[in-house]
């Protein structure tokens, strides 16, 4: 994609579209006059009659009236100024996004002081351009014979201001790497199961720590064996796939001290094992490696950001599949930290994958740790789809993810995890731990049993069974992966880098 910056010249815009946010009361945009005159002294009548609308997200698309390359202008309704806000200027752009595709528009013209106000510097509403049309041009991939996938891109993205050129495309190239790395994401999770094996994830992962010069180390069955990967090789033990641990590790300095963990449950297919899900509900089962895609998009982003903080993600990928090797309940197994644990349900096995990955990442050197899984079907219950969950032991750690997801507009909402939790996840008449302690509760149990291996270190464990596929089309998105906290895990570690630097 070719971005350019160009100063308030109407007539001398070079793309096909022009993008103009329409307020309720436009006439209050700087340059508005300017624009009138070039346009037509018939636009105030249109809006008058309403048909132009300014009512927010609507779109109303228009040829102009003057020769010259520019061909129509998309007026999109912003409502009232003073309430708009930056998050609803994201899903606003996802809109814009959808409709260039549906056009088949290649180049676009966007004004973008017309989509500021009070709150939205134009800074912010570069940003919010490049990551919502981004976001909102994405196309799921299908393997149809005769594709009804378009073979669009975005040729070229003329961005209209007089403010400084060069700060004007910082913001839209971040907002570009931002949406870019969630798109992967998204991508990653959409993949058939076939397709995405762990192998293949680990090939991913070692292409992505190539390009952005990332340590890279990946563990098979035989190195999982030697270290006492217990948990993992448990989950993996009724498949033909080869299970594989990513680690990839950002060095920000010289020192390997100070360590953010990002780890992600990267479990490719998920037939529950033994107790074994209904046949409606291993549909979709593709997706239970949403945590290890948001993890890699992360790190994406990292990678072309380079915060100023030291990042190990850990992805550990397997099927959970039957056989007459697969484990059981009743089974009694020994994890990588030593702590054995009784399988009550063969299908939380996400939390098992987790248990060895955390302990992994850090004997690695974590001193943070953020893990990051589609867990349970209990957040969906407790909090709805739209929600992601989370658990805690570390307040001032858990109020700064909450800051970054406040900035990126992804809710997230806090669980508690009392004692009485803890115990009844330390309940077993044969091992250390069970890992279904029951369903009263269960989001709570199965993060709360990732923290038994965490221990003491700051944590924060994030379900993202709900908000990592969508089932519907929505502003930013189609039907499908969404990259649930791809954007949320990254600014995290830039508030913390930014923190560090301040001390």
């Amino acid at each position: 994609m070719n971005v350019e910056v160009t100063g308030v010249q109407f007539n001398e815009i070079q793309a096909e579209v022009l993008i103009v946010g329409t307020y309720k009361h436009p006439e209050n945009t700087t340059n508005w006059s300017e624009f009138v005159s070039f346009y037509g002294s018939s636009l105030e009548k249109w809006l008058k009659a309403g048909d132009v609308s300014t009512d927010r997200k609507k779109l109303t698309k228009l040829p102009t009236l003057k020769e010259g390359k520019l061909q129509r202008v998309f007026f999109v309704g912003l409502g009232n100024r003073k309430t708009l806000t930056q998050d609803e200027l994201r899903d606003i752009f996802g809109t814009v996004g959808k409709e260039l595709v549906a056009s088949k528009t290649t180049n676009v013209s966007i004004w973008l002081d017309s989509f500021t106000n009070e709150e939205i510097e134009i800074e912010d509403a570069t940003y919010l351009a490049a990551e919502g049309i981004g976001l909102g041009l994405y196309q799921v991939q299908n393997y149809k014979t005769s594709s009804n996938t378009t073979d669009y891109y975005l040729d070229l993205v003329e961005l209209v201001t007089n403010s400084d050129e060069q700060e004007i495309l910082s913001y839209f190239e971040i907002g570009q790497v931002y949406s870019e790395a969630v798109n992967e994401a998204r991508t990653l999770v959409n993949m058939p199961p076939n397709v995405l094996t762990a192998t293949k994830m680990a090939e991913y992962a070692k292409e992505l720590a190539e390009t952005y010069d990332f340590e890279y180390e990946e563990l098979g069955k035989a190195e999982m064996e030697e270290l006492g990967m217990g948990a993992i090789l448990a989950v993996n033990q009724g498949s033909t796939e080869e299970p594989k641990l990513m680690v990839l590790k950002y060095r920000a300095n010289d020192e390997w001290n100070d360590v953010v963990g990002l780890v992600g449950k990267g479990i490719t297919y998920d037939t529950g094992g033994y107790s074994i899900k209904t046949k409606e509900g291993m549909v979709g089962m593709k997706g239970d490696m949403g945590g290890a895609a948001a993890v890699l998009g992360a790190m994406r982003i990292i990678g072309e950001t380079r915060p100023n903080k030291n990042v190990i993600a850990v992805i550990a990928s397997t099927d959970n599949m039957i056989s007459g090797n697969a484990f059981k309940p009743d089974d009694v197994i020994t994890s990588y930290s030593g702590k054995t644990i009784e399988i009550l349900n063969t299908d939380a096995e996400g939390r098992l994958v987790l248990a060895d990955s955390v302990s992994y990442a850090k004997q690695q050197g974590a001193n943070y740790i953020v893990d990051i899984a589609t867990l349970t079907g209990g957040v969906i219950v407790a909090l709805g789809k739209d929600k992601t969950g989370a658990l805690s032991n570390d307040d001032a750690f858990f109020e700064l993810f909450k800051e970054a997801t406040a900035e990126t507009g992804e809710f997230v909402w806090r669980m508690p995890l009392t004692e009485s939790d803890k115990k009844r996840i330390r309940k077993s008449d044969v091992a250390d731990l069970n890992n279904s302690p029951g369903r009263d509760g269960h989001m709570i149990f199965g993060g709360g049993f990732v923290g038994e291996f965490v221990e003491n270190t700051p944590w924060i464990h994030l379900d993202i069974a709900g908000t990592s596929d969508a089932s519907a089309a929505y502003d930013l998105g189609p039907k499908g992966g969404t990259g649930a906290m791809v954007r949320s895990l990254a600014t995290l570690v830039e508030r913390m880098s930014l923190e560090d630097s301040e001390e």
